[in-house]
């Protein structure tokens, strides 16, 4: 089970396949882990997995305070997650890499598509995250979480937490931090020791800087419109992965080739076939 010690925290990750290096994001919103792509959803269906290690170096990982991934209670914002890949591809000894992410995972691939231009081969947005609900919704659940700490306290989370395994999004009063909770004693030691009102504040923030916009998140549409990064964008259609945030990635990448397929329509057959056609027609 390798890991890799990234800006201070262990990230679980998996080295599949060989061929052209793919840095994927896992899907799955604050429970975006390596497993996500095998049994969430879409993915389950469609079953990347199975076939892109076929023809490519598939790095998949466990973003930070998911799954095994440690984590760190801080103003997180979606350069914290680009460092994390730019690190695994360091310790890889990678130093380009076509950049993938499924869901809440293609915000930090537009974020490091702008911050690190010369090492993005390509980038594949998979249902990209988006659209008035989406951010209301997620605003919701940290004021959930947040309203929770504030009546019972941080020992109230790290018990809860433990008192079953929902995630994030299953459960809001919990917190993004409730993995790391679960994974480590001294974590939820030093989570519950921690300020409240200089707790609450750090989650304020966090949560406005991240879903900011009734769009796709992760950069701004200025700094896409600059990019020259092939772009492939597959879009969904419901209230977390809204059309709309689509074709806005569609409009701010020059030159991106937009799948325009309907969710019901993805299959095992035809998406692992177009990504990989997508991937193996571009030269550097």
């Amino acid at each position: 089970m390798p890991f890799a010690t990234i800006d201070g925290l262990d990230t679980h990750y998996q080295d599949l396949g060989q061929g052209p290096a793919l840095l994927m994001y896992s899907p799955g919103g604050f429970d975006a882990q390596i497993s996500k792509w095998s049994d969430l959803g879409v993915y389950k269906r469609i079953k990347l997995l199975d076939h892109l290690p076929k023809h490519f170096r598939c790095i998949v990982f466990d973003r930070r305070e998911n799954g095994l991934s440690q984590g760190r209670v801080e103003r997180i914002t979606w350069q914290s997650y680009v460092r994390q890949g730019v690190g695994l591809l360091d310790h890889l000894g990678i130093d380009r890499a076509h950049v993938m992410g499924g869901c809440m995972g293609c915000s930090p691939v537009a974020a490091f598509g702008v911050a690190h231009p010369n090492r993005t081969r390509s980038m594949v947005h998979f249902w990209p995250v988006g659209g008035p609900s989406y951010r209301i919704s997620s605003h919701q659940r940290f004021a959930r979480h947040l309203a929770f700490v504030e009546e019972n306290g941080l020992q109230a989370v790290v018990d809860l937490v433990r008192s079953h395994d929902k995630n994030f999004s299953a459960d809001p009063r919990g917190g993004p931090w409730g993995q790391p909770i679960r994974n480590s004693q001294d974590f939820a030691t030093a989570y519950a020791d921690q300020d409240k009102a200089r707790y609450l504040l750090t989650v304020t923030a966090m949560y406005r800087g991240l879903m900011d916009r009734d769009t796709a998140p992760g950069a701004e549409p200025e700094d896409l419109m600059t990019l020259n990064i092939p772009s492939l964008i597959v879009p969904g259609a419901d209230g977390f992965h809204s059309t709309s945030a689509a074709r806005y990635m569609q409009e701010c990448l020059a030159g991106s080739e937009y799948w325009d397929i309907t969710p019901d329509d993805l299959t095992e057959e035809n998406a692992p076939a177009r990504i990989t056609a997508f991937l193996k027609a571009l030269r550097d």
